[in-house]
């Protein structure tokens, strides 16, 4: 994905930036910072792009930051108006937000009042992730009021600007070890009305989730007693990943805790060999051998097999349903081995499994082919 994006930092981009700085600081050198900014910038990738920019405003800003950061707040454009809809052009202040990490720390104040203002047209989750390193209990104090703003897009930063695992950004390990005063932080929001937030929340939970698995089941359980619609929402997408590996307590949260008593019968797979950037179709019957009823989540295991030889299960969704007793059901699905860039295929011996309340039934195998 950065491949794609390292192009918005281009020669129009960084002289859009220098007009804005300019714009609030007549002093402001476009000229010199442009020629900066450009020097190498073609061998770089995004936020390599990204960083040479805020270094470059370093050496054009007014010092010291206290001076820096008033430019800045004054040179950004509008808020964003709403949650989607609006592009690839915030990405525009991914410098402005690098370079208060960089050079902001000393200045706890401005460089808040600083992200405040960027994430209302940004984000400042990459910034402020600096800040919760070196003032923990300060950031923690700010983000536990920013979860009350009225502005979304701040809520929003309390969020996901305290995942331990923020994709492209280095990880909170003192988090990882205790998530405690993240979870706090969630709690504030986990009746945000909107699904903006709610999908932060969700992805946060998520990544506590993959150190602590108990501690994500045992909270989602919680949230449940008595939630709204938009915290089940929450709850079953943070516990995705933990479904996805069969795991009881998450798996029990959502109500399909209970070992399953069922038959899986006229499993059929087509065709037996499949050639790269074809598809699998496959279908079996669900029968209930319990003489109750039972709620059941059926998902799909395919063992994909790497480039060197081993495989690793990659779980489809299929269905949730209620089985009577002996009652039955005919599920099918296919599985495309359409090369893409999040998932390559390799020719092989490969394997399906059917997951039903994440305990697996074996279906069959197949082989892959170029």
């Amino acid at each position: 994905m950065a491949d794609r994006l390292k192009d918005l930092f281009d020669e129009r981009s960084v002289r859009a930036i220098a007009s804005d700085l300019r714009s609030a600081h007549p002093g402001f050198d476009e000229r010199a910072f442009a020629r900066g900014c450009l020097a190498g910038l073609a061998d770089l990738e995004l936020m390599g792009r990204a960083s040479r920019i805020a270094d470059v405003m370093h050496d054009h800003l007014p010092q010291p930051f206290p001076e820096a950061a008033r430019v800045i707040v004054a040179s950004l454009g509008p808020e964003l108006a709403g949650t989607d809809a609006f592009g690839l052009h915030p990405l525009q202040y991914m410098p402005h937000v690098l370079y208060v990490a960089q050079r902001g720390l000393d200045h706890f104040e401005d460089a808040m009042t600083t992200q405040y203002e960027l994430t209302k047209r940004f984000s400042a989750e990459f910034s402020i992730r600096a800040f919760l390193t070196r003032y923990p209990d300060a950031t923690l104090r700010r983000l536990r009021a920013w979860a009350a703003d009225p502005n979304v897009h701040v809520r929003r930063l309390v969020s996901e600007g305290t995942r331990p695992r923020l994709p492209w950004a280095p990880r909170l390990r003192t988090f990882q070890r205790d998530p405690g005063p993240v979870i706090e932080l969630l709690e504030l929001l986990k009746d945000d009305p909107e699904r903006y937030v709610q999908r932060s929340v969700a992805n946060n939970i998520n990544d506590i989730s993959k150190d602590h698995p108990t501690i994500a089941a045992d909270l989602c359980r919680q949230w449940l007693d008595g939630a709204p619609p938009g915290r089940r929402w929450i709850v079953s997408h943070a516990l995705r990943s933990l479904v996805k590996k069969g795991d009881r307590g998450a798996l029990g949260a959502l109500g399909f805790g209970a070992a399953p008593s069922v038959a899986i019968a006229s499993a059929s797979l087509s065709p037996r060999s499949v050639k790269i950037g074809g598809e699998l179709r496959f279908s079996f019957e669900l029968t209930s051998t319990a003489p109750r009823d039972q709620e059941l989540l059926v998902d799909c295991a395919v063992h994909f097999v790497k480039a060197n030889g081993s495989t690793r299960p990659k779980v489809f969704k299929l269905r949730k349903l209620i089985l009577p007793p002996s009652g039955r059901a005919e599920i099918a699905g296919k599985v495309s081995f359409e090369e893409m860039t999040t998932r390559r295929h390799y020719p092989g011996r490969h394997r399906i499994e059917v997951m039903v309340n994440g305990v697996a039934h074996p279906l069959g195998q197949f082989e892959v082919r170029r």
